[in-house]
């Protein structure tokens, strides 16, 4: 998966399409990832002998191809690829710009 955790990326389809995050959680055996502040959604919590119950809201995982990251110098969507520098290391670049992805 080319996408990894940090990574801004912007939803490109589905119900959250055009909001922004930071990828909190990379999810490879199912091709999702969790963005924050995308897809929040309410769960109830039963009370417990500790608790009170309660509404939790959370983040619910987007599948891999609804997003695309944020060219860094552009700060438009791009494609990833990849780059094999001198000392045989393999780097992350955005297609658009070219620069390098951290």
């Amino acid at each position: 998966m080319k996408i990894k955790t940090g990574d801004q990326v912007i939803v490109i389809s589905g119900a959250n399409k055009g909001k922004q995050g930071k990828v909190m959680r990379v999810i490879k055996t199912a091709d999702r990832i969790v963005v924050e502040k995308v897809n929040v959604r309410k769960r109830h919590v039963r009370r417990g002998p500790n608790q009170p119950g309660q509404i939790v809201e959370f983040e619910a995982s987007i599948h891999v191809s609804n997003v695309s990251i944020i060219d860094p110098k552009t700060s438009k969507p791009t494609r990833i690829g990849y780059q094999k520098l001198e000392n045989g290391k393999k780097i992350r670049i955005a297609k658009k710009s070219g620069q390098e992805l951290k």
